[in-house]
């Protein structure tokens, strides 16, 4: 057979280097030709939940052992001033090799990864590639609340290197603005599900922004396209083949592109079922198609032929002697005859090594820099992601049906307890034990959903080695203290002084010292069950029980706790809390009388109850409590967090 497909590339373009402050978009440092050879991708398939009785399967025990080929020898390569698409059905394994080539994907005891994948003929180290590696995810994963400028100007704050003054970070921002078209939308909110914002072509382009920062040699996008309507993806692919053309290398996984959005691919890769249909130059798929047999009955879109192809449903006339229902295999071998070979033979020179990736060539920055690298200093990283976080936070931390409720529930409390009397002993300790309840409850469910909330913006974020997990952690709990301090301090404000509580002004400033250390203890606890779920309903649910068992032995539903449960209450920061606020409104002499009446006279149980936050022992315990659950919180959530793999 004559040969139908050109599998050489044409040469790299040279490339100039210019100032970052003049264009962030100039070309790359350096091009990237990148070229992968037999990546086959295997994943253990879960054994089957036990159960079931006589229904149960009698094929569990060898489905256990079964593996599924997620990529089956896949070979292609993707060079510099061109865009190569990778097209296939949902399912064929598009995102799969996408991450395998920007190095996501990792031999795991569930999961096996082979093949070669080389960038520039792998004369340098892997590090060098993921630095200047720019990697778009299917969903856009950006903070709702900040603005299209911001969103870009915190990226290039953190990402471009220290080198550069922070005006010509802006600049850079700025030029990221001007080259994707934002400048319309640039002080719009990036909105959500919930908030609107811009739209979803608008959203995509940010996303891409956010790579195109660095300079990236190499950009990857999973499915840029995708929920846009055909002129925002043509425009979409349009502007990535402009940034192709100086210089840089684009791979991109599309679903179903229209005529106009495929004419703009240089070369294309086609899967079915993760095994390769065709790879070349984009102009030749149906030529190649027609000369293995498969010809459409009618004028067609190129795409939407070979994506009928690769589900095996075209509607085409055979011109060899083939089989309708192996449709897909017959085009899988006669890749396998007529392509791979002539691909396989230009990299001849290619180095077997397995499960590796090598990059291009070697500079002298590539040989200082630590594969662990950070473009900023720490304390640098933790202003300005503590900045971002406030600017994010205060819409979330402040919206009206939170200060409603908070407001609603205090005014509730005061016209309940309406100037209670100190001799009313029980009225007055079930307004403390309120206290406890409702700033223990409420912080720690709002806690609980920060770190699943983010986990994905975090993953990717620190994929791209944005900024250390520490300087994340610290800034984003430093961020939320003064805004969750501020309402607490109006709920005592306002409920304090309507329920007549002591009047003296220490006794009212000791008051709200209390409940502002109790929310952040509260708040440390959701942190800590929010990181170690990492799923917001199942660690709500948690949180609950924890809540249920610190309130029902904080001493004031039941006193006698029996021995087997008493301990309970020394891990609970409720009990503490509470016996902090007794020890406040019922110390000196006039309240120790007083509750040593409380219970129809009897001195002996008020007794108890005062003692043991009676004197400076008493107090220093609790105090003392409180302060290392603080701290043993959130030392515990940074920990949690330290698993989220990214």
């Amino acid at each position: 057979m004559t040969e139908q497909v050109e599998l050489t590339h044409p040469s790299k373009p040279t490339t100039t280097h210019s100032s970052m402050e003049d264009s962030i978009l100039s070309s790359p440092t350096f091009p990237i030709s990148l070229k992968f050879v037999d990546l086959t991708y295997k994943v253990k398939l879960a054994p089957p939940h036990k159960g079931g009785g006589v229904f149960r399967s009698t094929s569990a025990a060898s489905t256990a052992h079964q593996e599924r080929t997620i990529l089956n020898n896949v070979s292609g390569a993707a060079s510099p001033g061109e865009i190569t698409a990778v097209l296939g059905p949902s399912g064929s394994g598009k995102s799969t090799l996408l991450n395998a080539l920007v190095g996501r994907l990792h031999p795991t005891p569930h999961a096996s990864l082979s093949g070669s994948i080389t960038a520039n003929d792998g004369t340098s180290k892997p590090s060098a590639l993921r630095r200047r590696t720019g990697y778009v995810a299917q969903e856009d994963l950006l903070y709702p609340h900040l603005t299209v400028r911001e969103s870009l100007v915190f990226c290039a704050l953190l990402r471009l290197p220290r080198s550069l003054t922070r005006d010509a970070k802006r600049r850079a921002a700025e030029a990221v603005i001007a080259e994707l078209g934002l400048g319309k939308c640039a002080d719009t909110l990036i909105g959500s599900v919930f908030v609107r914002g811009v739209s979803g072509g608008e959203r995509k382009r940010v996303s891409i922004g956010q790579e195109m920062l660095v300079g990236p040699s190499l950009l990857v996008l999973d499915e840029p396209t995708s929920g846009l309507d055909s002129t925002a993806a043509h425009r979409l692919v349009l502007t990535m083949h402009g940034l192709a053309r100086k210089g840089m290398t684009v791979v991109m996984s599309i679903h179903q592109p229209s005529s106009r959005v495929y004419q703009v691919f240089d070369a294309v890769i086609l899967l079915s079922e993760g095994c390769c249909m065709f790879y070349g130059h984009g102009r030749d798929t149906m030529d190649y198609f027609a000369s293995v047999g498969f010809t459409p009955r009618f004028p067609v879109n190129p795409a939407d032929f070979m994506l009928d192809l690769a589900n095996g449903v075209a509607q085409v006339d055979y011109q060899i002697d083939a089989d309708k229902s192996n449709m897909k295999q017959s085009l899988v071998a006669s890749y396998n005859k007529f392509l791979a070979p002539k691909f396989k033979a230009c990299i001849s020179d290619k180095t077997e090594v397995e499960d590796d990736v090598h990059t291009g060539r070697q500079t002298p920055q590539d040989q200082q820099d630590p594969i662990n690298h950070y473009s900023i200093r720490w304390i640098d990283q933790f202003a300005i992601l503590l900045r971002r976080s406030l600017k994010e936070r205060r819409h979330e931390a402040f919206n009206y049906l939170r200060v409603t409720q908070v407001m609603a529930a205090a005014v509730l409390a005061g016209l309940m307890w309406w100037r209670n009397d100190i001799r009313d002993v029980r009225d007055r300790l079930g307004l403390l034990f309120f206290f406890s309840i409702f700033w223990g409850v409420f912080p720690s469910f709002n806690a609980v959903f920060t770190f699943p909330q983010e986990r994905a913006i975090l993953a990717k974020e620190r994929s791209s080695s944005m900024y250390s997990l520490s300087s994340y952690y610290l800034a984003r709990t430093a961020g939320d203290l003064p805004m969750e301090l501020v309402l607490p301090t109006v709920f005592i404000f306002i409920t304090y002084w309507m329920a007549g509580l002591r009047p003296e002004p220490e006794a009212f400033l000791l008051t709200l010292l209390v409940i502002l250390g109790y929310v952040m203890v509260a708040q440390g606890l959701g942190l800590a069950v929010g990181a170690a779920m990492m799923d917001a309903k199942r660690a709500s649910t948690l949180v609950t029980v924890i809540q249920l068992a610190f309130l029902l032995t904080a001493g004031f539903y039941v006193e006698k706790i029996p021995p087997c449960m008493g301990w309970l209450k020394y891990t609970s920061f409720t009990y503490y809390c509470f016996r902090l606020l007794i020890g406040i409104q019922y110390g000196g002499r006039e309240g120790r009388f007083v509750l040593g009446r409380f219970n129809h006279g009897g001195s002996e149980e008020g007794e108890a109850m005062f003692g043991e936050v009676e004197g400076a022992s008493g107090v220093i315990v609790s105090v003392a409590a409180l302060a290392l659950m603080f701290v043993g919180y959130r030392l515990l959530a940074y920990a949690l967090l330290r698993r989220l793999k990214v």
